[in-house]
């Protein structure tokens, strides 16, 4: 191990995760999705839903991959220091013009964020009431609320307060930052209380391309976009059903 990250050889899941291979994965796949964020607006044009494919089942689960690198990072009491450097980073460089990297570190500050509120929660059907509340939230937010008049009369707002999944001769994609949030913080809870990780990380981003299609096919809201948590906590409930039913049924 590096002389420098001697000191972390002692939080929970470090040696595991450097043991993994997880950083040299990390660090691949981070070049990968600079080197495409670089290109795609070079790259030739293609009809929407070839775009709505390409972002869904390529762009879309290799940068959520982060998350489920990170997994073993989650009881790290440091992550709450480190998503608040990142997100300093992410706004400065975001002044400074550096689009690419404003967006991995706004995507790494809310992972880290989401990873770490998880530990707040004591049992797993406070996740799962959360799981049942939030999307009633962010639809009446994207309706009525202020996610409607953000993105109506603010794009530039919008912009600067979501992911960006670029696709080839095409602004991008976005998802907003609570939607990273909680996919963080679902498959966080999956880890910890042992549900169905893999299968729970490969239904949310599914969800995803799911809230996409359906966006692009029906848009009751007129926004370009639909709210993407409704998706996201069906999946993460479907992906764990019977196993939440197990946990959590009286007696």
């Amino acid at each position: 191990m590096p002389r420098f990250l001697a000191p972390l050889a002692d939080v929970p899941g470090f040696r595991m995760a450097m043991r993994s291979g997880r950083p040299l994965a990390a660090a691949v796949l981070l070049v990968a999705l600079t080197a495409y964020y670089l290109a795609a607006e070079h790259l030739p044009g293609v009809p929407l839903w070839t775009d709505a494919v390409l972002a869904s089942a390529l762009i879309i689960p290799c940068v959520f991959a982060f998350t489920l690198l990170a997994l073993p990072l989650r009881t790290w009491r440091g992550l709450v220091a480190v998503a608040g450097a990142l997100v300093v980073l992410a706004v400065a460089w975001d002044l400074a013009g550096w689009e690419i990297p404003s967006n991995f570190a706004k995507f790494a500050a809310l992972t880290a964020f989401g990873l770490w509120f998880l530990g707040f929660f004591e049992r797993l059907n406070w996740v799962v009431l959360v799981a049942a509340i939030i999307p009633l939230v962010d639809s009446l937010s994207v309706w009525r609320g202020p996610t409607n008049e953000i993105v109506s009369e603010r794009p530039e707002v919008f912009d600067a307060l979501s992911i960006a999944f670029p696709v080839p001769e095409a602004d991008s994609f976005n998802l907003g930052l609570p939607d990273v949030l909680f996919f963080a913080v679902f498959l966080a809870a999956a880890d910890r209380w042992r549900l169905r990780v893999p299968l729970t990380w490969v239904a949310m981003t599914a969800s995803f391309g799911a809230t996409l299609a359906i966006a692009l096919a029906w848009d009751p809201f007129d926004l370009g976009g639909l709210p993407a948590l409704p998706l996201l906590s069906l999946a993460f409930l479907a992906a764990n059903a019977d196993l939440l039913w197990r946990e959590l049924r009286p007696g």
